[in-house]
């Protein structure tokens, strides 16, 4: 039950967004910074984002060489080089926008750890270099496996390693953190803990029915985006958008921890990094798709199984450590790898499908959605 000054001066608004996490945050700053006298709100239904957004691993990355090898069965390659060219200029905004000390940005560089099954990926290492060098102007991968010894890993199970200098990595926390204290600043609303039940378009707005506790909340808006990424489904049910579960495990901290940076395997489906003297990994989502194609929340213990095991023999063999913390986070995916940025009617746009590649691309896929509204 809403009061009178409630209902007047604080449930209604110009745009509201759906959505507090990358995308969310992005949507709203551009759209603030366009018009300084708008009213705009952003809702979450959580405390903190619901999806990924501060629960990802914090990779500021763009794209592994097998990965990018794999993903010539589904895109062309300027297909590709425009994907690549997306991530690696929504990177350089996040980067940008809020400073990188404030979201405890680190160039480590990346690197991926080949096995035997990966081996014939490196053959379009040249390719690749040469087809990225009109973003990066210098050769993005390279061979350095002397570096399986000197990060302490199994050399038994590694054959090379593939290092990319242009890679780095970021404090999630901070980062949300960080995006939460600007928008506050611009006067941006930021209401936490009210879910999104329904909305309809009425007349010149949009109504939004919303949940926080056991009250009944509605708001009121001139329009709307949702930037909710597979929780979006629920709205839009014909659009491509399949939920992807990724499970994270962080260390203890570890004594004489031999390396820094952002590691991927396995067609980048794997990954791992420092975080301090810790170790977080994750990933692994591929051993068991149909399970992980949800949007609950939870721990899969084949998956866990698979990653302990990479960990105790692949990364920190004849090394003693302790699991500190699980976690997963919900994604979206779909039959394409771009993301869906579009208006469904002249009050309603969504930004969603964000491929596992959130911090890469969020802040981007923000900036293209406020220009929808905007207008």
């Amino acid at each position: 039950m809403l009061s009178f000054w409630e209902r007047e001066s604080l449930s209604k608004y110009d745009y509201v967004i759906v959505g507090g996490g990358i995308v969310g945050c992005s949507t709203a700053y551009h759209l603030k910074k366009k018009k300084p006298k708008a009213e705009v709100a952003i809702i979450e239904r959580g405390i903190f984002p619901s999806g990924a957004s501060s629960k990802n691993a914090g990779f500021a990355c763009f794209g592994s060489l097998t990965e990018l090898v794999d993903d010539r069965n589904g895109l062309s390659e300027n297909e590709q080089l425009a994907l690549v060219e997306k991530r690696w200029k929504g990177l350089l905004a996040l980067r940008n926008i809020l400073g990188e000390k404030n979201i405890g940005f680190e160039e480590n560089g990346g690197f991926e750890v080949i096995r035997k099954a990966e081996l014939p990926a490196l053959e379009y290492l040249d390719h690749y270099n040469k087809l990225l060098k009109s973003v990066f102007n210098k050769d993005v991968y390279s061979l350095k496996p002397n570096l399986i010894n000197e990060f302490g890993f199994n050399k038994g199970d590694i054959e090379t390693i593939v290092s990319n200098p242009f890679e780095g990595q970021i404090d999630t926390g901070k980062m949300i953190k960080s995006w939460w204290s600007l928008c506050s600043e611009m006067g941006i609303k930021i209401i936490t803990g009210c879910e999104l039940n329904e909305f309809e378009e009425e007349n010149d707005y949009v109504n939004l029915n919303c949940q926080s506790g056991n009250q009944s909340v509605q708001l009121q808006a001139n329009k709307i985006a949702i930037c909710t990424n597979a929780f979006a489904h629920k709205w839009f049910n014909k659009e491509d958008i399949n939920p992807g579960r990724g499970m994270v495990l962080v260390t203890h901290p570890i004594d004489n921890l031999k390396f820094k940076g952002v590691f991927h395997y396995d067609e980048g489906y794997f990954y791992f990094r420092n975080v301090g003297n810790r170790v977080l990994i994750g990933g692994g989502r591929n051993l068991d798709k149909f399970t992980e194609d949800t949007t609950e929340f939870g721990i899969n213990p084949k998956i866990k199984s698979a990653i302990l095991h990479d960990l105790e023999e692949l990364i920190l063999p004849n090394q003693e450590f302790f699991i500190d913390m699980e976690w997963s986070g919900i994604m979206a995916f779909g039959k394409i790898k771009s993301p869906i940025i579009k208006n469904i009617s002249d009050k309603i746009a969504i930004g969603v499908r964000l491929g596992g590649m959130g911090v890469a691309i969020g802040t981007q896929v923000g900036k293209e959605l406020h220009e929808l509204l905007a207008d």
